[in-house]
């Protein structure tokens, strides 16, 4: 059974940093792709950033690139999510996600694993 685990939300002051963690398990995620998404209080869920089970290819949302950057550590099955320069409109539930290789990455509908969430909330 497929369980994606987020972690490190939480309240901090703009200007803050803040790194996301999804731990994984239950597949072999060599053909897969992890994404983050982001949803914020009366808003639709949307991508921010996911990276190949390899490493070789990252993906960011145009208006999330410069301060946000995904990596992972394959030892660990974990994907990370560093934020910085936190701004009140970062405030959101963050989820990461899985999607295999060849689908639409930026699209959440072809995700089909998901994890809880984990709040940040941005203070201005």
């Amino acid at each position: 059974q497929v369980q994606l685990v987020e972690s490190g939300g939480g309240l901090v002051q703009a200007g803050g940093s803040l790194r996301l963690s999804c731990a994984a398990s239950g597949r072999t995620f060599s053909t897969y792709v992890m994404g983050w998404f982001r949803q914020a209080p009366g808003k639709e869920r949307e991508f921010v950033a996911a990276i190949t089970w390899s490493g070789s290819r990252l993906y960011y949302a145009d208006s999330m690139k410069g301060r946000f950057t995904i990596s992972k550590d394959n030892a660990k099955n974990t994907v990370y999510l560093q934020i910085n320069s936190l701004k009140p409109g970062d405030t959101a539930v963050y989820y990461c996600a899985t999607t295999p290789l060849g689908g639409p990455i930026r699209d959440r509908r072809g995700y089909d694993y998901w994890g809880q969430g984990t709040q940040v909330t941005v203070s201005s």
